[in-house]
C-alpha cells in the first residue's frame, strides 16, 4: 500500500495494491476508484484534498493492523 498527496493538484491517492489499470469510477463528487480489468479495486483518488482532510492530517499518517500482521511484515 502507498499514499501520496500531489500538493500541485491537491489529490491524494492510496494504492492499495498493483494491478493492470481496467477503468475507474467516480463514487462522489472528487472521490474516484480506480479499477483493474476484473473490477477489483487498486486504488482510490481524493480530489480537492485538502478541502475534506486538514492538512495536518495529510502531512502524518498512521497504519494499524492485527499484530499477526504486522509480524508478517518483519520478513
Amino acid at each position: 500500500m502507498e499514499i501520496t498527496y500531489d500538493t500541485k493538484a491537491d489529490a491524494l491517492y492510496i494504492r492499495l495494491r498493483d494491478g493492470e489499470f481496467g477503468s475507474n469510477m467516480e463514487i462522489e463528487e472528487g472521490i474516484i476508484l480506480d479499477l483493474d480489468k476484473e473490477g477489483c479495486l487498486l486504488g482510490l483518488e481524493i480530489l480537492d484534498a485538502s478541502k475534506r482532510i486538514p492538512l495536518s492530517q495529510l502531512a502524518s499518517v498512521s497504519v494499524k493492523m492485527p499484530l499477526e500482521m504486522a509480524q508478517l511484515t518483519e520478513t
